[in-house]
């Protein structure tokens, strides 16, 4: 099936050696062109990249937002997949962005992917798991919000619809990893809304925002559903809501 539209594949890389190959195993086929930014890896990313595109940038680190928009800036194709080293698309995914881009018009200008989070050895249906992520938009018009973590792409005006089959989310290595990460996306998290001016209320709100947080995701959203791992999942959503205001309200009082 000929292609009536092109495709950039943007990623962007640190130490990902073990993660990344499933990832581009799982977009090389569809891809004109694939571009990497990665910004210092001490392990084989690089050289693995480069067995898939030759187009692999080492650089800086300004942050999520920015590199983004970085590879985003080196795209030259019609249509951008972005997409993170610990992701691949899944084989009905595969197939649906096949036959979207050998149609002759796409009528909308983005594209929702639903997320597979696969997290100790379970793939999670429920919780905050259950939602999809706009990573597959046109390349006209397109820009990434320039945020520490937790960017957004926010394409051209027009239509967004979801694409079929998951987007296979492979989000940790391990607990520890976990743990890393989750005090790392908080500490983040807690520096961009200081910088944007948002107040934290206080230690007591914080410890009601990490609450709610548990009940949304566990309770309301049917975290519950995914069993044990959907418990560890909340509960560690909780911890991260409430690190992040609790570091917003120490950068308040000048005490981080």
């Amino acid at each position: 099936m000929a292609n009536k539209h092109s495709l950039s594949v943007i990623l962007i890389t640190k130490n990902e050696a073990d993660r990344v190959e499933l990832c581009l195993q799982s977009i090389v086929d569809i891809a004109d062109e694939i571009i990497v930014l990665d910004s210092g890896s001490t392990d084989e990313t690089v050289a693995i990249c480069q067995r898939y595109t030759n187009n692999v940038t080492v650089t800086d680190w300004p942050g999520f937002g920015k590199q983004k928009q970085r590879a985003l800036d080196k795209a030259s194709c019609d249509w951008v997949l972005s997409i993170d080293a610990d992701e691949a698309l899944d084989e009905q995914m595969q197939q649906a962005l096949v036959s979207l881009l050998a149609q002759d018009t796409i009528t909308p200008t983005a594209y929702r992917l639903p997320w597979g989070v696969t997290l100790y050895g379970k793939t999670l249906k429920y919780g905050r798991s259950a939602r999809s992520v706009l990573r597959l938009f046109k390349r006209e018009g397109a820009r990434y919000t320039l945020d520490e973590v937790h960017e957004t792409v926010i394409p051209s005006a027009g239509t967004t619809k979801e694409l079929s089959g998951l987007l296979l989310h492979y989000t940790h290595r391990d607990y520890g990893h976990g743990l890393d990460k989750a005090a790392q996306y908080a500490w983040l998290g807690s520096k961009k809304y200081h910088r944007k001016g948002k107040k934290s209320h206080g230690l007591g709100l914080a410890l009601i925002r990490a609450i709610w947080t548990f009940i949304l995701i566990y309770i309301i959203r049917g975290g519950f559903l995914d069993g044990s791992v959907g418990f560890i999942v909340a509960m560690t959503y909780a911890q991260v809501s409430f690190n992040k205001y609790v570091g917003l309200w120490l950068l308040e009082h000048d005490r981080s």
